[in-house]
């Protein structure tokens, strides 16, 4: 089959690669410049010699990204050598918090939460039935429970030092909002389901340089295209296939004589939606699918979506070489979640040493309040007095917002029309590992179907 893929993130980029690997010619159109979607590189500074690579947010993958860290060996790349293996550490700038030895699962989260620094007997305690009670349930819970009530009575330590970090990262909500099903799928891959699932892994190179355009390559050396600065304006039905328009001048010819038996929207949703929209409205769309397209289109229209900020600054201190990142405790007046040392994660790199990269989960201040809060959380939290500010990144849509019980878009829309991407119906939240789950069940069902 051939097929267009919209959209060179990492749900599209996954989907392309599985594709072909499929023995089909999957061709991918990418709006922006620059291949990873909301995982992407981004260059630092002004437009000089002294331009920083870094990327539009500080990401952790997990151990648990197994789909994530096979597609990268199915490419050509070593993740091992890409990626900062750690087991998973809370650790505060007091010494506070917990940190897993490198142990199998779950023994590592038993002896982890056995022996966490700063929390008391009867507070580790509490931790380790609670996750025991999870595993006995199967890690199941009421569609509309949120993580504060599959946590409930747990003591406010628990939730402030352990609980509302790991949601806000996971999930990118507080726990009061976020869906408890979700979040005890997440910690069920990640702490039990097998050894090194829960590992920190964080990213030695760009984001885009970790899968995206190594992926971009791989396809391009099976004499498969791959389009960036490529705007896809419409979705034109012809029979059972599909015709594009877009806006790159050198492409019009040859997509006016192309035709595509399925495509794929692998955009974000808002994007997906515009596409499906304009596509219902062609008369020569069957009447039932253009009303399907419509409530697909609202659907994802509906999701609610949350920002992550990445404040970048330099300082003369370092982090610990054998943890570069710290958890802090954040505030109203000051937003950070963690801190992480670029200069350990990039050891070769002159630039990046002293560039400190802060995260600001579920963020809901603008720019220049939230550089001000960050900078002086650094002072007083982490003594760091001689901290300036680099440049601050807000992805004002980067997740949407996995509250409970939340209807999410299908993975069909159907006359040969898909979708893939962390928001498509699944188990997962808006992580990069839910974008390339999805985009592999997306490439699997659209090929069933051809073949029925």
């Amino acid at each position: 089959m051939k097929i267009a893929v919209i959209g060179g993130g990492w749900a599209g980029m996954a989907a392309a690669v599985k594709l072909a690997q499929q023995g089909h010619a999957p061709e991918v159109f990418e709006a922006s410049r620059t291949l990873g979607g909301r995982a992407r590189a981004l260059m630092l500074g002004p437009p000089d010699e002294t331009q920083t690579e870094a990327d539009n947010g500080q990401h952790i993958l997990i151990g648990a990204y197994t789909e994530c860290l096979q597609l990268m060996r199915d490419v050509g790349l070593n993740p091992e050598q890409l990626l900062l293996r750690k087991p998973l550490a809370m650790r505060y700038a007091d010494g506070c918090g917990l940190s897993f030895p490198r142990w199998p699962a779950p023994l590592d989260a038993l002896a982890g939460i056995a022996s966490a620094s700063g929390w008391t007997l009867s507070e580790r305690a509490a931790l380790l039935r609670r996750a025991i009670r999870w595993r006995l349930q199967g890690f199941r819970c009421a569609e509309t429970a949120t993580v504060a009530d599959v946590c409930a009575g747990l003591p406010a330590r628990l939730m402030d030092e352990f609980i509302e970090p790991l949601c806000v990262s996971a999930l990118n909500l507080p726990a009061a909002q976020a869906s408890g099903s979700i979040f005890l799928r997440v910690q069920q891959d990640a702490l039990f389901a097998g050894t090194g699932g829960s590992h920190f892994l964080v990213p030695r190179c760009s984001l885009s340089d970790l899968f995206p355009a190594p992926a971009a390559q791989w396809l391009q050396r099976q004499g498969l295209a791959v389009h960036t600065g490529c705007r896809v304006q419409e979705l034109i039905p012809s029979g059972q296939q599909w015709q594009l328009r877009a806006q790159q001048p050198e492409l019009a010819a040859q997509l006016e004589q192309s035709r595509f038996d399925a495509v794929l929207l692998a955009c974000p949703p808002q994007e997906a939606a515009r596409l499906a929209l304009g596509a219902s409205e062609d008369e020569r769309l069957p009447a039932r699918m253009g009303v399907q397209f419509q409530r697909w289109a609202i659907e994802a229209q509906a999701l609610e979506h949350t920002a992550i900020a990445t404040v970048y600054a330099r300082t003369s201190h370092r982090l610990p070489s054998n943890l570069p990142w710290l958890a802090l405790r954040p505030s109203a007046d000051a937003p950070a979640q963690f801190v992480f040392d670029r200069g350990h994660l990039h050891q070769n790199d002159a630039r990046q040493q002293g560039l400190m990269a802060f995260v600001i989960s579920d963020c809901r201040t603008d720019r220049q309040t939230l550089q001000q809060q960050v900078l002086q959380q650094a002072r007083s939290e982490l003594g760091w007095a001689d901290i300036t500010p680099v440049q601050t990144v807000i992805e004002k849509r980067a997740t949407f917002a996995c509250t409970p019980a939340l209807a999410r878009p299908a993975i069909e829309l159907g006359q040969g029309l898909w979708a893939c991407g962390d928001y498509v119906d699944g188990p997962y939240p808006a992580t990069l590992e839910g974008a390339v789950r999805s985009a592999l069940a997306a490439a699997v069902e659209l090929v069933k179907a051809d073949q029925k």
